[in-house]
C-alpha cells in the first residue's frame, strides 16, 4: 500500500500536522479535531490498493470504477459523501512534439480529499509544497486543495497551447517556403500535428462545463468563498479553450493551403508535359509525313526540300517555345 501512496499528511488552520501514517487513523484524527483535513495522494493503484481508502472514506462506487478504469472525459460528480472530479493533465513531449494526456481524479468530502493519478503527467509534489508556503490559502480546507489542483492543471494547459503554437509556425513556415519540400511528408506531419491538437481539445473543452458548476453557489463540499478563484481557473481554460479552437483552425487552414500548392505545382507541371510534349509533336509529324515512303510525292524532288523541312520544323518549335515561355507554361 505504501507503494501507491505518494504522500499522506493532515492539515489543521493551513498548517501541515505530523500526523499516522495509516489511512484510517490520519482520517479518524482529522474528523476529531477542528477545521483539519486529510489529503491522501495516490499513483496508479490497483482494485485491490484502492479498495481499503474507499471503505475508509466512504467513496461511491461508482466513482472508485472511474478512478480505477481511468479513461474518462472530464467531469464534476456529486455523491452523498464527496464530490468526484475528474481532469486531464497534458503533457508535451519536445522530442517527438507530441502531446500526451494523462489522468487525475480528485475526491473531496467534509475533511479529507483523495487524488488519484494515472500517468506520469502533472505530479502534485510542487502543487502539495506550494500550498504548504501558503497558510492562508490552505486554510480554506479541502477546497483550497482543489481549487490548487484544478489550477495548475489548467496553467499547464496554457504553457501547451503556447509551444504547440511554436510548432504550428514552425509547420506554417516549411508549407509556404518556396521549395515547398517534400509534400508526402508535410502531410503526414500536418496530420500529426491535428492529432495532438484534437488530443488536447479532448482534455481541455470538456472540462468547461464542471469548472463554471464550481463558479456557483450551492455545490456541496465547496467553502463559498473560493467560488473568485474559481472563475479565475474559469477564466484561464477559456484562454486555453480558445486558443486551442485557434489552433485546429488553424492547422486545417494550413493544410487546405497546402494542398492547394500542391494542386497549383501539379498543374504546373501537366502545363510543362504539355508543353514539351506540343513541341515535339511538330517535328514528329512532319518527320511522320515524309517517312511514308510513297514513290510520288512532290516534294521529294526538290533539291532545297530537306533543308526547307529542317528549318520550317525548327522555326515551329522555336515560336511555340516563345509562346509557352511568355505565358508561363515553362
Amino acid at each position: 500500500m505504501r507503494a501507491v501512496i505518494v504522500d499522506c499528511a493532515i492539515y489543521r488552520g493551513g498548517a501541515r500536522l505530523q500526523g499516522p501514517a495509516d489511512v484510517a487513523a490520519a482520517l479518524g484524527e482529522a474528523r476529531d479535531a477542528v477545521d483539519a483535513f486529510v489529503w491522501i495522494g495516490l499513483h496508479e493503484p490497483t482494485a485491490e490498493e484502492f479498495d481499503r481508502v474507499s471503505e475508509e472514506f466512504g467513496l461511491h462506487a461508482l466513482a472508485v470504477e472511474d478512478a480505477l478504469k481511468a479513461h474518462q472525459r472530464p467531469k464534476l460528480e456529486v455523491y452523498d459523501d464527496s464530490l468526484f472530479l475528474v481532469l486531464k493533465p497534458v503533457v508535451y513531449e519536445p522530442e517527438g512534439d507530441t502531446v500526451t494526456t494523462g489522468e487525475l481524479m480528485v475526491f473531496m468530502g467534509d475533511s479529507f480529499v483523495v487524488t488519484v493519478r494515472h500517468g506520469e503527467g502533472s505530479p502534485l509534489t510542487a502543487v502539495r509544497r506550494r500550498l504548504e508556503a501558503e497558510p492562508e490559502v490552505l486554510r480554506h480546507g479541502p477546497t483550497a486543495v482543489l481549487y490548487a489542483v484544478a489550477d495548475a492543471v489548467v496553467d499547464r494547459y496554457l504553457e501547451v497551447a503556447g509551444e504547440l503554437h511554436l510548432d504550428l509556425e514552425e509547420l506554417e513556415a516549411e508549407v509556404f517556403q518556396p521549395a515547398g519540400g517534400d509534400a508526402k511528408d508535410t502531410a503526414s506531419r500536418i496530420y500529426r500535428f491535428k492529432r495532438q491538437v484534437l488530443e488536447f481539445r479532448r482534455a481541455t473543452v470538456p472540462l468547461v462545463a464542471p469548472v463554471e458548476r464550481l463558479t456557483v453557489a450551492g455545490v456541496p463540499y465547496v467553502d463559498e468563498g473560493a467560488r473568485p478563484f474559481f472563475r479565475d481557473v474559469g477564466d484561464h481554460l477559456t484562454r486555453a479553450v480558445e486558443q486551442v479552437e485557434g489552433l485546429d483552425r488553424l492547422v486545417t487552414d494550413i493544410l487546405a493551403a497546402h494542398l492547394a500548392q500542391v494542386g497549383v505545382r501539379q498543374n504546373d507541371d501537366m502545363r510543362k508535359i504539355s508543353a514539351w510534349a506540343a513541341m515535339a509533336a511538330v517535328p514528329t509529324l512532319v518527320a511522320g509525313l515524309y517517312g511514308m515512303n510513297f514513290s510520288h510525292m512532290p516534294e521529294l524532288g526538290y533539291a532545297w526540300g530537306y533543308p526547307a523541312v529542317v528549318l520550317l520544323m525548327a522555326a515551329v518549335v522555336a515560336g511555340l517555345y516563345v509562346l509557352f515561355k511568355r505565358r508561363g507554361w515553362l
